[in-house]
């Protein structure tokens, strides 16, 4: 970087502005020790936008800080900008900290909750130091901080830390430019800070004493509820199996599979087989909930996972959680703080109206949580990916490319594993994991969560996108909002979007988006669409074989429906009811869903890929109903005999000039397989093989006509490990570039970035 600065007696001084995360992750000390040891006088401050720093200093000792500002920053830090121009130099000799100025314009990015780093878990364990055994240590380089963040700048009057005194020894560490704790706004120890206290139980006690007791509880079976960094969680022994069945039945969590938590990598690794990239992500920063493949002999009651491939394994990152699973030493079932298909507790008066009837006791503390933050979840293995992006990712910024927007945009999200955004120039911040937008306790999270982004971000948004379907309640809520332009962002063009915008690629490409549904603009449900195009426009250039979707979202709870559906338009005829269903289905209900079937009548025409895994899973008398979305599927994968290569027919045509993938030879060859009693391990790989063969084929024929070599996967099934990795491969091997989502989900968790992305493309071509 070269520059001309001004020069007062062989003496430069340079003004510096430093952009990215470069606040709460001390940056400020950093830079304080640098310019200490070249010799430099000046200041650094944190203000709304960013880090601003003056140096002055001999023109060698200036350049040397340039030189060294970016690379050599604290590791929570990333630096996407520096900026400097000349000052007059004035003979300053001294570098100093100064505070924050009020009333400007927020527009710095707030950092992710960070685990637990070394150095503060080595105090914790040390006897000796005065913060052993303290549930809440922290310093510049761990611990929460969006979760805590009231507001911009990042100080601690702007925190649920405001409330917290902090006492000489804090203080000191606090105010000591050298110290570890410069600046870290949770700052605090067990004679100043937040407390534990154990309720539910007559003498529990707090700090050690109310852990001694919640242990002492999960060793009895009973369910604990913890309030952690984003809010509570519901813990019990994950080898217990009365106490995981008694917490589902309180819960109303029927089969989905519970989350995990291990006391270390190596006992992590007596649940799930890992590979290298997924120790890595398991102790990452973050500390997701990492999915595996589960082991057979894996220490972990039934009711855990029932049904499921892998096991989503997480190790502590709380202070509390470390603690915790020290004193218990045996992994824990640690599951979202909720009622099934509610939004996590973490109000801790909501926590005990919502919680008391699934609770034995609550492990509480009096650190108030600004805003909700579940688990993120992600998965290493065949490509890296976020399958839920919440806490320890969220809200670092992504990039739109191309320029970004030229006005501020506000984009709703879709109904399922909602998200929303809000985007201004050349940044989108995806919100953390609402849920699915069924109930008035999740809807009050998004507009809550919408209106806490906005002022953490200073976007007021001039365009609002949203999903084309009518009846999702974050299209309604955009089309409430008043004095805005309204982007309507199909459902599948938003994943390819999202995809195309998250790798910054502006270009047309292919994309097989694959799902469970989306409104087309057709008015028909999609589901299993090869779209060409980019962020501005797109085209369907194929597809899947249409079928009707008997009594609409009935279909989804009770995948027999698409078995009867797929048979009816496999075998022309009226089918009879399989064997493998008859025990689920009456074949008077049989009878009634096939005749909405054949009148059309409550069934809207669909080419849902995920309905199709769905309704094969239905006729492999794996899952006639399900209790949780995929459930059919994700069972079905599960089934899948590794040793079986073979593929059914699933051939690609044309319907009505659309290239069409066409499973009805499949549905017919699984139909008499099953008649003949082959095994479900082979039928369900069979039809895994089929599929994969079908995709890579339209793929490689539509780039080809297309005239890319870059494929899009996205969707809801492509979370379908064994799937994904038959398509990356067989594309590969044709000499193909595929794009997966890394930093977002492949599921509908990203549709809120991609409809930002859209609506910016837009407003660019004007």
């Amino acid at each position: 970087m070269s520059m001309r600065a001004s020069v007062r007696g062989g003496r430069t001084r340079v003004r510096i502005r430093v952009r990215g995360t470069v606040q709460g992750v001390g940056f400020r000390p950093y830079v304080y020790r640098l310019a200490g040891e070249l010799g430099l006088g000046g200041f650094v401050l944190n203000d709304a936008r960013g880090v601003v720093a003056e140096v002055e200093g001999v023109d060698t000792a200036v350049e040397a800080f340039m030189a060294r500002l970016g690379p050599e920053a604290p590791p929570l830090a990333v630096v996407e900008a520096v900026a400097s121009e000349a000052r007059p130099a004035c003979g300053e000799h001294r570098f100093a900290i100064r505070e924050s100025p009020l009333g400007e314009t927020p527009d710095a990015p707030v950092t992710p909750d960070t685990a637990v780093c070394g150095d503060c878990l080595r105090e914790l364990r040390d006897p000796a130091d005065r913060r052993f055994r303290y549930p809440f240590i922290n310093c510049t380089n761990c611990g929460p901080r969006f979760t805590i963040v009231r507001g911009v700048p990042y100080d601690r009057p702007l925190t649920t830390m405001a409330g917290f005194a902090m006492c000489p020894a804090c203080r000191a560490e606090y105010e000591d430019p050298t110290d570890r704790r410069f600046h870290a706004q949770p700052n605090a120890c067990p004679d100043c800070g937040p407390s534990l206290a154990l309720v539910g139980e007559a003498g529990a006690g707090a700090g050690d004493a109310a852990l001694a007791g919640a242990v002492a509880a999960l060793w009895r079976g009973q369910i604990l509820a913890v309030k952690g960094i984003g809010g509570y969680h519901l813990a019990c022994r994950a080898d217990d199996e009365q106490a995981v069945a008694t917490l589902r039945a309180r819960k109303h969590r029927e089969e989905k599979p519970f989350a995990l938590m291990a006391p270390s990598p190596e006992a992590a690794e007596t649940l799930v087989c890992l590979e290298a990239p997924e120790r890595e992500l398991l102790g990452s920063l973050a500390r997701p909930i990492v999915l595996a493949p589960r082991r057979r002999d894996a220490p972990v009651a039934l009711s855990v996972a029932p049904g499921a491939p892998e096991l989503g394994v997480m190790l502590p990152y709380s202070p509390v959680h470390h603690l915790l699973m020290a004193d218990i030493g045996k992994p824990l079932v640690m599951t979202s703080g909720n009622l099934s298909d509610e939004p996590i507790a973490f109000d801790d008066a909501d926590a005990m109206d919502r919680l008391r009837g699934i609770a034995d006791l609550f492990l509480v503390h009096d650190r108030p949580i600004h805003i909700r933050t579940d688990d993120s979840v992600a998965r290493a293995l065949p490509l890296p990916t976020v399958l839920r992006r919440s806490r320890g990712y969220v809200p670092a910024s992504l990039a739109l490319p191309d320029g970004g927007t030229p006005r501020p945009v506000l984009a709703c999200g879709a109904e399922l594993k909602s998200t929303f955004c809000v985007a201004k120039g050349e940044r989108a911040w995806v919100s953390h994991h609402i849920g699915d937008l069924e109930n008035y306790e999740t809807l009050r999270s998004f507009t809550d969560g919408i209106g806490h982004f906005q002022r953490l971000f200073a976007v007021t948004p001039e365009v609002v996108a949203h999903d084309l379907h009518p009846e999702y309640l974050s299209t309604k809520y955009a089309l409430e909002c008043d004095g805005v332009e309204l982007v309507g962002v199909q459902h599948h063009h938003a994943h390819l979007a999202a995809c195309l915008a998250e790798h910054g690629e502006t270009t047309p490409a292919l994309g097989a988006i694959f799902d469970g549904t989306g409104y087309g603009t057709d008015g028909t449900v999609w589901g299993g669409e090869f779209l060409f195009g980019n962020a501005r426009n797109f085209a369907r250039v194929g597809t899947l074989v249409r079928v009707p979707l008997p009594g609409g979202a009935a279909a989804i709870r009770q995948p027999w429906r698409m078995a009867c559906a797929w048979l009816w338009a496999a075998l022309g005829d009226a089918p009879a009811l399989p064997a493998a269903l008859a025990g689920a289905v009456s074949p008077r209900a049989w009878s009634q869903i096939g005749r909405l079937i054949t009148t059309g009548t409550a069934s809207p025409m669909t080419s849902s890929m995920g309905r199709l895994c769905d309704a094969v899973g239905a006729l492999c008398g794996l899952r006639a109903n399900v209790t949780y979305e995929g459930q059919a599927a994700i069972e079905l994968e599960a089934a899948c005999d590794p040793s079986e290569h073979g593929a059914y027919e699933m051939p690609l045509t044309a319907l009505d000039a659309m290239a069409v993938i066409d499973p009805r030879p499949a549905i017919s060859q699984v139909t008499a397989d099953m008649a003949a009693g082959v095994g479900v391990g082979v039928i369900a790989a069979r039809f895994h093989n089929a599929l994969a063969r079908a995709t890579v084929d339209m793929c490689s024929e539509q780039a080809a006509a297309h005239g890319t070599e870059r494929v899009v996967l996205s969707g809801g099934v492509f979370q379908n490990r064994r799937l994904l990795e038959s398509v990356s491969a067989g594309l590969g091997a044709a000499g193909l570039r595929v794009l997966v989502p890394a930093r977002l989900p492949v599921n509908d968790g990203a549709i809120a970035y991609g409809q930002a992305a859209v609506a910016a493309a837009i407003m660019r071509a004007r």
